[in-house]
């Protein structure tokens, strides 16, 4: 397997201790748990997702762990402005806040709350089981354009995570472009459902959920290598991330870093496991092979 020079990099406006980030909703919850997955190993750590009123979330069971990864439905739940507060230790770290709105004027409305708090901002875009934020909104390139616009000139790192849950993501990726986005994430959840044929009914309370995991690794690759042909901003894959060869198979479809999520609930030492088959002293600079499978 290629290994990469190890160092600080820099994407998408945002100054990251490597190539590897904590993916928003997994152990991002309070100041504590991002500053742990960043003494881990984490090169950055994107926050849970931060909406403009507090939110309970959907009724469980929320989560299922598969053979093949993991399904959840949280609904997106969050304590809104309060989540200032777990930033006050993290000053200067490279911790970017994901947030959501149901429109431009309430995506622009939650980033000011953390405007100079944080490293940046990863708009949700892309949740596809709460209704009128994420996916609701992420599959419409106007909105898309607008409400990375209204976020984008707050003059911070603007990141764009797209839903995989689209005909052409090229399409919704160019939108984000347009809007000013200083990077793209490439994918949130795929839209799935598991039935418990015991109880013979959904294993979610809320009946479908995102799927993550190994099992959407081809399908966040082939997204990956879809948006680098299309866009010229920045791309951060994330999907399945599980190994150090993931990492770099990400990369070579175009990624300049990555996004670990579900793989933290086998190893919570992920981030430290893949860094060291990753990088070597004597390894390649990481800008040969981005996008090196392009041909």
């Amino acid at each position: 397997m290629v290994q990469l020079r190890s160092g600080p990099v820099t994407v998408g406006g945002v100054k990251l201790n490597n190539h590897l980030l904590l993916a928003a909703g997994v152990l991002g919850t309070t100041g504590a748990s991002l500053l742990r997955m960043l003494n881990a190993g984490a090169g950055g750590a994107v926050t849970k997702s931060i909406g403009p009123e507090p939110k309970s979330g959907h009724a469980g069971p929320c989560v299922a762990v598969l053979d093949c990864g993991l399904l959840n439905a949280m609904g997106l739940p969050n304590p809104s402005q309060e989540f200032t507060g777990e930033l006050a230790t993290l000053g200067g770290k490279p911790v970017i806040v994901s947030i959501f709105g149901g429109n431009p004027e309430e995506f622009a409305a939650v980033a000011g709350w953390f405007k100079g708090k944080a490293a940046g901002f990863e708009l949700n875009l892309s949740c596809p089981h709460a209704e009128g934020y994420g996916a609701a909104i992420g599959v419409d390139p106007a909105l898309v354009e607008a409400c990375t616009r209204a976020v984008s000139s707050l003059g911070m790192p603007t990141w764009v995570k797209l839903t995989p849950n689209v005909t052409d993501i090229s399409t919704i990726g160019k939108a984000a472009e347009r809007g000013g986005a200083s990077a793209i994430v490439a994918i949130n959840t795929v839209k799935a459902m598991r039935i418990s044929t015991a109880l013979r009914q959904p294993v979610l309370g809320h009946r479908y959920g995102g799927l993550s995991g190994k099992a959407v690794f081809p399908i966040a690759v082939r997204c990956v290598y879809e948006l680098y042909e299309s866009c010229k901003i920045p791309i951060i894959g994330c999907g399945g991330v599980s190994s150090a060869d993931n990492v770099v198979e990400m990369m070579m479809a175009g990624a300049k870093a990555v996004e670990i999520g579900s793989a933290v609930q086998q190893d919570i030492g992920v981030f430290d496991t893949i860094a060291k088959e990753l990088y070597a002293k004597n390894g390649i600079a990481p800008e040969e092979i981005v996008g090196c499978a392009h041909g």
